[in-house]
């Protein structure tokens, strides 16, 4: 396994080589500063980027496969033909980000935050748990055949349903 700083340089520097010198270890780039880069055609296969940023970064035919991608920042990215396989995305940030014919088989979204971003090019049928997601009324969606059959895109702002269990059953002595 390579030192952090001489992977993020190598990836910067020269694609292929990162590529090679990666394939088939599980190489850890937690925590690492990846935003504001230019990055086209990196494959990171089963790399833990747990907490890193790619913020205001422009990835194009990034490959992200059996990846830990948990609370990373892609706020403000543009994501252009990146496929996400097998990949963690719990709390993954793509606030303000455009995500143009990206690709999510078999990636876990689970509180995936995807608010004010341009999702309309994306295919997310094979993803899990998008319904568990966190948008708001100004998230663009796929057309709906490039949706889980389950999800809906629609929003609600009705905050009654996150009204305190214990307030409910509560009654007042006054």
């Amino acid at each position: 396994m390579a030192i952090k700083e001489d992977l993020v340089d190598l990836l910067l520097k020269d694609t292929e080589a990162f590529n090679e010198q990666t394939k088939g270890n599980a190489e850890d780039l937690s925590e690492v500063d990846l935003s504001n880069t230019t990055i086209e055609g990196a494959v990171f296969d089963e790399v833990d980027l747990t907490s890193s940023s790619f913020a205001d970064s422009q990835l194009t035919d990034v490959k992200f496969i059996n990846c830990d991608l948990t609370s990373v920042d892609f706020t403000r990215a543009t994501l252009t033909e990146c496929q996400f396989n097998e990949s963690i995305l719990n709390g993954a940030d793509f606030s303000y980000a455009t995500l143009n014919y990206c690709g999510f088989p078999d990636s876990d979204l689970a509180g995936a935050i995807v608010r004010e971003a341009d999702l309309s090019n994306s295919d997310f049928t094979m993803s899990e748990n998008l319904s568990a997601s966190r948008f708001d009324n100004t998230t663009i969606w796929p057309d709906a055949e490039y949706l889980p059959e389950d999800f809906d895109s629609s929003y609600s702002d009705d905050l009654s349903s996150l009204k305190d269990e214990e307030d409910e059953y509560e009654q007042s002595d006054y």
